[in-house]
């Protein structure tokens, strides 16, 4: 099953997740494509794309752009946002297009990989799909290194309608491969207000793992710098050629 942020109160995405704030993240994707010595006729395809939003600050670099997500009423924003990109309805751990891209981004769906199994069977996904000289950049939210319990504030405003709410990432049991993330949200419509709790189950490993999975794909790893906040941290997410 979705989480409720996927399916039921997709509607409300803008407000928790502006297209705006990924401009930073996009960009230094975008760098670390061009690290890799890509084609100026590339051609894109984002694994988990969501409603798009990293795409949206690429896609001008690309030729074509194919984005693909488990979440049908995802793809409805997503294809809002981009109408001119191939968008599919599918699973990153099976899904099979047929054809290779110059390109292959994976960021924060590779968090719902909650075992080994489905780790491995994403990270063959995005090799699969990565052309002979291409590069995929992989990048989790975080390692079981760099993984921390914290909490953050949500709040928005757009017409009549406003958000609060709270995203508290938190690891039960430190001796599994699972955490969790928990938002609560306070959601006005009007003077319409309603509260939703959404509970997100993540996979943590570290960052052995990550690389023996990329390497033993047939990825060639190194890693590559990507900005955390407006303060100027960073951390390091993968970037793997074929």
């Amino acid at each position: 099953m979705l989480p409720l942020l996927y399916s039921e109160i997709t509607s409300w995405y803008w407000l928790i997740d502006p297209t705006a704030d990924h401009l930073d993240e996009a960009t230094s994707y975008l760098a670390g494509f061009e690290q890799a010595a890509l084609p100026q006729s590339a051609t894109l395809l984002d694994l988990g794309a969501g409603a798009g939003n990293n795409v949206f600050h690429m896609r001008k670099r690309f030729a074509a752009c194919t984005l693909v997500d488990l979440s049908p009423d995802m793809q409805r924003l997503s294809r809002e946002l981009l109408p001119e990109c191939e968008h599919v309805v599918g699973d990153i751990r099976s899904v099979r297009l047929g054809r290779t891209f110059d390109a292959v981004l994976v960021h924060d769906a590779i968090m719902y990989m909650a075992s080994e199994a489905d780790l491995r069977a994403a990270i063959e996904t995005a090799f699969v799909h990565t052309k002979p000289g291409g590069a995929a950049i992989v990048a989790p939210d975080c390692v079981r290194e760099t993984f921390r319990d914290e909490a953050r504030l949500l709040s928005h405003d757009e017409g009549n309608r406003s958000m609060r709410g709270i995203e508290w990432s938190w690891d039960p049991d430190p001796n599994d491969d699972v955490t969790m993330v928990e938002y609560s949200f306070l959601l006005r419509e009007g003077t319409d207000v309603k509260a939703v709790h959404d509970r997100h189950v993540e996979g943590i490993f570290p960052r052995a793992t990550w690389l023996r999975l990329l390497e033993g794909a047939g990825y060639r790893v190194e890693m590559i710098q990507r900005p955390l906040d407006e303060e100027g941290e960073t951390d390091e997410v993968f970037l793997c050629r074929r």
